[in-house]
């Protein structure tokens, strides 16, 4: 959600408006009614290979249990293609 605050009102309320950028809202700071600054979180430093595996984890949780990869449903048993 986008939050439009005004600098005063930014400086009062700082610590509140940084846990809702931490959340995930937009922090519009406006001054005379023009925005001026945006508030948001700092990205998360993450290593790419970690972040592979992450994924590679969340697509394991949607293969049933004993499924393999072998594809051998696509082949007869002479190792033609059906």
């Amino acid at each position: 959600m986008r939050i439009l605050v005004d600098v005063t009102e930014a400086a009062e309320r700082l610590e509140e408006l940084i846990e809702l950028a931490l959340r995930g809202d937009e922090i519009v700071i406006c001054r005379d009614e023009r925005a001026v600054a945006m508030l948001k979180p700092i990205a998360e430093k993450t290593d790419p290979f970690e972040k592979f595996l992450a994924l590679a984890e969340q697509g394991r949780q949607n293969v049933p249990p004993g499924t393999t990869s072998d594809h051998s449903d696509f082949y007869d048993e002479h190792g033609l293609p059906k």
